[in-house]
């Protein structure tokens, strides 16, 4: 049957759109929450930890409502966007204040390291804190699936980590993985993103970054199934070239695979808009690329 529309990869026919246009209107009191919930579970739609697709599926039903498809009803609740509006913004992490006295040893002699994930629990506001104060970015709320990571050693902390869903398109990334865009689609939440990467700057313990990626590479995919229900078999990060040569990656045997085109989501007819990244990765498995390009 012929494909009316694709959203994040579900493709809807027109006899969607007509059990969808029915829905609606076996549930006439229903907002626009509670029918994209019954949908999901109509559908079966589910994240793979089991949990409703409900967000994805309220983006898919106001597409149809644009485009003329369907007719949700109107909004009821439309909670404040702490991002717009003049003068607005999501409050910044407060200073949780920690020990910034020097730490200069060899890495053999900085003792035991601690490498814990650290979201939803209560050493999440210092994570969040120390990102806000000590990364030239700052801290940004992530969206989607991720962890964050508090290197611990000597009773403080000395590092942070965080990591996200992968961007959806990378053609670096997607050349050296070598799949298709479907099976991009379908396996893009088996890879991780690297977002933040901290070294607190009183920390100078040689050898110390490129030791904390392998730890992390040994870690992350189990925390992530953990929390998400499956694992990932390749990492990636962007690195920024005009203040990084991407040592610490390199030392810890990540791949970099070139640069980035600088377009953003917004960038007008395909001009760079941004500034060029070097784009490296680390796969986690031997059989990456079969796992990554397998379509269930």
């Amino acid at each position: 049957m012929e494909t009316v529309l694709s959203h994040r990869g579900r493709a809807v026919t027109a006899a969607d759109i007509t059990f969808i246009r029915q829905l609606i209107a076996a549930h006439p009191q229903a907002s626009r929450r509670a029918l994209s919930q019954r949908l999901c579970e109509a559908w079966n739609w589910r994240q793979p930890n089991g949990a409703l697709r409900d967000m994805v599926c309220r983006g898919l039903m106001l597409a149809l409502h644009r485009a003329g498809h369907i007719e949700l009803p109107k909004v009821r609740h439309l909670p404040p966007n702490p991002l717009s509006g003049c003068g607005a913004a999501r409050p910044q992490p407060q200073w949780a204040g920690i020990d910034d006295s020097p730490v200069r040893v060899p890495l053999a002699e900085l003792g035991p390291i601690d490498l814990r994930q650290v979201r939803r629990t209560r050493e999440e506001p210092l994570f969040n804190s120390v990102l806000e104060q000590y990364h030239y970015l700052g801290y940004t709320q992530p969206v989607g699936e991720h962890l964050k990571y508090l290197a611990f050693a000597q009773g403080r902390p000395v590092a942070a980590f965080a990591w996200s869903s992968a961007p959806r398109h990378l053609g670096a990334r997607d050349r050296f993985i070598g799949w298709s865009a479907q099976a991009r689609r379908h396996n893009i939440r088996f890879l991780a993103y690297n977002t933040r990467f901290l070294i607190l700057p009183f920390v100078q313990v040689p050898h110390l970054a490129s030791h904390l990626l392998g730890r992390m590479a040994r870690q992350l995919s189990a925390d992530w199934e953990r929390a998400y229900g499956h694992p990932v078999y390749c990492l990636e990060t962007f690195v920024d070239p005009q203040r990084f040569q991407g040592t610490c990656y390199r030392a810890a045997n990540w791949i970099a695979l070139g640069k980035t085109l600088g377009l953003g989501k917004d960038a007008p007819n395909r001009t760079p808009n941004r500034s060029l990244k070097e784009v490296w990765v680390y796969p986690l498995t031997a059989d990456f690329r079969k796992r990554l390009s397998q379509i269930a």
